[in-house]
């Protein structure tokens, strides 16, 4: 039952046939496809159309008419306004199934592909889970009042919330107090965001200052870094003004892989691992599927900090880790000599997404790679591969399924490859996100 509501707003009635990969629900009427933000597959609901186009409307629900079983109590008060999340409504078990479908379908619509074996899921805690991230900030003027948080749903506007469900508990209950902080100093209308990052012992708050901070400020601020134990870095242009208050909040964040006997030690603004719950478990399984043993050469593209390479190397093979962030490569040789892997490690700074041949050729032969690219993927190293680059055992850690389905298609249709194993890693409960590790393996005629 599907039909439009005579009012001055565009209401509509809608029967909720699935969930895309955004988490919104999908309805269609009159052949156009409606997305319907808050709203679950099965459910009857009464929604509200607000971007509307030719072929597709976005809309979101009103009011839940005939509920789905999955249907539970967001736990955040805020859920209904705040932008942060987007499936808190939707039954845990329930959304890892939905995410494991979009997943399988985006493999076969874009890549055409179909794995040979779907892997069980990889969960894990699924509140306070974000340790690292980013977090608007704004002087509301009529308010008098500083918000620190994520955009309102469908708003640039930032949401009013005083506590978080997947931000660290360290943080969460800081928020009012924070608030509070940032109204008081004298540049409370010229910090857009902080970037937050946090390890099992600290919490480091980076500002964006786009004004110098005064004695006063700086006096406030020391003030609340003591009683809440937390450090205060600023930033005032690029990363390379990326430095700590004073040299009391120079502490050295860090994380460990407990399984490998590793620990990374890394700054603020350095790229990690978001869910450090989950990166244990993915390490792992990352382990499993490239079987690394002693005395093998192997690859780890995109290698930060070296998340996959000193695991890999803990096997005795040799691992090379190739990066385009020179920062992030000086990083992960201190974190290679730390842990006492230098015969096994070495880094080379390359970027990844203009590689050529040559460069390629000149790494020398790996007969395993682990590729663990950003969102927009590995197309220019997997097309590379050839009759002299083929590796027989490629592990693929991806981010975005769109991606990972367009370099899948070249690997299995062009460069002879089967995939083996995929499947889902629950990095970002409570949001639509999905990533995924997937195993190829080259077909031998």
């Amino acid at each position: 039952m599907q039909e439009d509501i005579k009012s001055k707003k565009k209401l509509l009635l809608a029967t909720i046939e699935n969930i895309d990969q955004e988490g919104r629900g999908v309805t269609h009427i009159d052949g156009k496809a409606i997305f319907v933000e808050g709203a679950l597959q099965g459910e009857l609901v009464e929604c509200e159309s607000y971007v509307r186009k030719p072929s597709y409307e976005v809309a979101f629900t009103n009011r839940v008419i005939r509920q789905s079983n999955f249907r539970v109590k967001p736990k955040c008060d805020h859920f209904n306004r705040c932008g942060g999340c987007s499936m808190q409504h939707f039954e845990f078990q329930a959304q890892i199934a939905a995410k494991q479908r979009v997943f399988e379908n985006t493999l076969s619509r874009i890549g055409k592909v179909k794995s040979e074996t779907i892997l069980t899921p990889l969960v894990g805690p699924s509140w306070h889970y974000r340790y690292k991230g980013r977090l608007r900030v704004k002087f509301v003027v009529k308010k008098n009042k500083v918000l620190v948080g994520f955009n309102e749903k469908r708003t640039h506007f930032i949401a009013d919330i005083s506590s978080c469900e997947v931000l660290p508990q360290s943080l969460s209950n800081i928020l009012p107090s924070l608030q509070d902080l940032i109204t008081k100093l004298s540049v409370k209308d010229k910090i857009p965001q902080i970037e937050f990052a946090a390890d099992q012992n600290h919490l480091v708050l980076v500002l964006r200052i786009l004004e110098k901070l005064d004695a006063n400020d700086e006096s406030l601020l020391n003030a609340f870094s003591s009683q809440y134990s937390v450090q205060f870095w600023t930033q005032s242009k690029g990363p390379d003004t990326v430095k700590p208050l004073s040299e009391k909040d120079n502490v050295k964040l860090s994380y460990a892989l407990t399984e490998f006997g590793l620990q990374f030690s890394f700054m603020p603004y350095d790229f990690t691992q978001i869910n450090p719950f989950m990166n244990q478990v993915l390490v792992r399984r990352a382990m499993d599927l490239l079987k690394p043993l002693k005395g093998e050469y192997i690859f780890d593209f995109f290698c930060g900090l070296g998340n996959f390479t000193l695991p890999i190397a803990k096997s005795g093979a040799k691992v090379t880790g190739i990066e385009g962030s020179l920062s992030l490569i000086e990083r992960a040789k201190q974190c290679r000599d730390e842990n006492h892997l230098n015969n096994f490690v070495e880094y080379q700074c390359i970027n990844l997404f203009e590689i050529t041949k040559d460069a390629l050729l000149k790494l020398g032969h790996a007969d395993k790679w682990l590729i663990d690219p950003p969102r927009d993927g590995a197309f220019q190293l997997v097309q590379l591969i050839d009759e002299e680059i083929n590796p027989s055992v490629i592990v693929y850690v991806s981010c975005n399924p769109a991606t990972l389905a367009r370099d899948a298609q070249i690997l299995v249709t062009e460069k002879g490859y089967k995939l083996d194993k995929a499947g889902i890693v629950n990095m970002f409960p409570h949001t639509s996100h999905v990533e995924s590790i997937a195993l190829f393996v080259k077909i031998i005629p």
